[in-house]
């Protein structure tokens, strides 16, 4: 953990009056919180949105050593922080106005990672649970990563659901790393802290109040290319995910349920108001692909320009991309052959595979085959 750097995030964030929103304002004026703690009051009320009395309060601030304690315990407890700076912290959640300047992390967040949220009741049926660890399994076997809030229920279902098939999983609380909330899921979060990563926006002490709810499920939207809400009430916590999805433009997909169920009101509601509904994760995959295609592949009609798209998305892989391409040149593989062949872990495979194959460079045939598109 990088002291000298680290002091200076948690101390800006520590200052009342400094939000989400001017923290990054003073950011793109000054581009790193030590260069804000060396300006002067004016210089700093030159940001839009500061007042005066935050400017001063950056300025003569002292407690520098209850910041040192504060990290110090952070090691202690296994917690990284990961700043909007780092490369690991999400791509998706520095799109949004209000993203959080650092986040705290348990477990490994990947640079790579595909992020799917699905969330939905506490109070979730038989039906929903299902429905829910049958979505997330075989999104998680695409190489999808799963992102929840370790609810109770349908959250619960989700993260589950990843872990049974040895895929990435992130939950997303509203309290600190060191508060589970609910209590029983204790043996949950120990599992997705070794499979994934379990983050917060809130220091290590904060409770779960009712208030923290809303800002998390910004990020579990945020941090996603879209998300799955299976089974909602009319005025349900997920509702207010999936408006948070809908004004960040990300793709927002409903499972249908019964007309007579009080726990479906809301899922088909949405489906009313536009969302997806959605029977299978190729619903969902259909949905995102343009999303990757636009900030990944250039889009051109001609022979001429999709033979130059195909140059720029090879130039853009990585090693272990082309190690796979070279294993699939000339021939069909299945996913097992792949995974000996590498030596790589299978989610590793996986999530290669999908990426690829969502840039339209290989194809998947039935029964998990692999080959190079032609």
């Amino acid at each position: 953990m990088d002291y000298n750097k680290l002091k200076y995030w948690l101390a800006l964030n520590s200052i009342s009056g400094i939000g989400n929103v001017v923290f990054s304002s003073l950011l793109t004026n000054f581009h790193s919180p030590e260069a804000i703690f060396s300006a002067s009051v004016s210089e700093l009320q030159k940001t839009p949105g500061i007042t005066k009395k935050s400017a001063v309060a950056i300025v003569v601030f002292k407690k520098w050593d209850n910041i040192k304690k504060d990290l110090e315990h952070i090691e202690k407890q296994g917690i990284n922080i990961v700043t909007c700076h780092d490369d690991l912290y999400p791509s998706r959640l520095l799109e949004i106005y209000d993203r959080p300047p650092l986040l705290y992390v348990k477990g490994s967040l990947q640079k790579d990672d595909v992020n799917i949220s699905i969330v939905g009741s506490r109070l979730a049926s038989t039906y929903g649970k299902f429905t829910t660890e049958r979505l997330s399994r075989e999104l998680a076997l695409k190489g999808i990563t799963v992102v929840s809030g370790l609810a109770r229920g349908i959250d619960s279902a989700a993260h589950h659901g990843a872990l049974t098939v040895k895929g990435r999983t992130i939950a997303v609380l509203g309290s600190g790393l060191d508060i589970i909330y609910p209590p029983e899921n204790k043996k949950l979060f120990s599992a997705i802290e070794e499979a994934g990563a379990v983050v917060s926006e809130f220091p290590p002490g904060t409770p779960p109040r009712a208030a923290n709810f809303p800002a998390r499920n910004r990020i579990i939207s945020g941090m996603s290319y879209g998300v799955v809400v299976v089974e909602a009430g009319e005025k349900s916590g997920s509702l207010i995910t999936a408006r948070l999805a809908m004004e960040q433009g990300r793709e927002i997909f409903a499972v249908p349920g019964s007309i007579d169920s009080a726990g479906s009101r809301g899922t088909n509601k949405l489906i009313q108001q536009g969302a997806k509904l959605i029977e299978n994760i190729d619903d969902i995959l259909e949905e995102i692909l343009p999303q990757l295609e636009k900030t990944k592949i250039p889009q051109n009609s001609s022979a001429s320009a999709r033979e130059a798209s195909t140059t720029d998305r090879n130039e853009d892989l990585s090693p272990l991309d082309r190690q796979i391409l070279t294993l699939l040149t000339g021939r069909r593989l299945h996913i097992d052959e792949i995974i000996n062949s590498t030596g790589l872990s299978p989610h590793n495979v996986l999530s290669i595979l999908t990426a690829l194959e969502l840039k339209g460079i290989i194809r998947q045939d039935p029964g998990k085959f692999f080959s190079r598109q032609q």
